[in-house]
């Protein structure tokens, strides 16, 4: 028997991402964002409300990135959700993280986080909260990276949220290898 739940937002899992910008000044400021996706091979669609000092200054620079926390820097992560720039306008430095300049979008690349994706602002609809971006380019720390050069998700240790029981949780053991396994007899 199955139990009924009314509507929420209970898509598991969710990436926890941080949305890194430069303000006008070139501080750098990063929120964690839940509601991020994305939408072909280098569409980024976020859902963030406008009040977001981060909102705010990737609206003016054109820029940001989005690194996937991983369990190393939980707190961090957490930190950077819980707190917000337009009432603590230095939270980044607070945070401890550290962050370079992206080489190909004018926003920074948070050091700590092994995997960022480096995108320009392509839309953002007030009304909507709907923030369009195109990654503009993929950096990972060579630490994640198997001798083949792609990124191992085991090394990435990256974590999601839980939306039901608000936890966070580190991605496991791989199970199956996609696209091929459903091509062979069930075993």
């Amino acid at each position: 028997m199955r139990k009924a739940f009314k509507p929420a937002p209970w898509l598991f899992p969710q990436p926890v991402t941080i949305i890194a910008a430069y303000d006008k000044d070139g501080n750098i400021d990063a929120m964690n964002a839940a509601w991020v996706g994305q939408g072909g091979n280098t569409q980024i669609i976020a859902e963030l409300t406008p009040t977001h000092g981060t909102v705010k200054n990737f609206l003016e620079t054109g820029a940001f990135t989005i690194a996937f926390a991983d369990a190393a820097h939980e707190w961090e992560a957490d930190y950077l959700g819980m707190t917000s720039a337009n009432n603590v306008p230095d939270k980044f430095e607070k945070s401890g993280l550290t962050a370079t300049k992206s080489e190909v979008v004018n926003a920074p690349v948070i050091n700590e986080f092994p995997l960022a994706l480096e995108c320009e602002v392509t839309s953002y609809d007030k009304e909507t909260q709907i923030l369009k971006g195109e990654i503009k380019g993929i950096t990972a720390d060579e630490s994640v990276l198997d001798a083949d050069g792609t990124i191992n998700p085991e090394k990435l240790e990256a974590i999601v949220f839980d939306p039901i029981k608000h936890g966070y949780y580190k991605l496991g053991e791989k199970v199956g290898n996609a696209f091929k396994d459903g091509t062979e007899p069930k075993k």
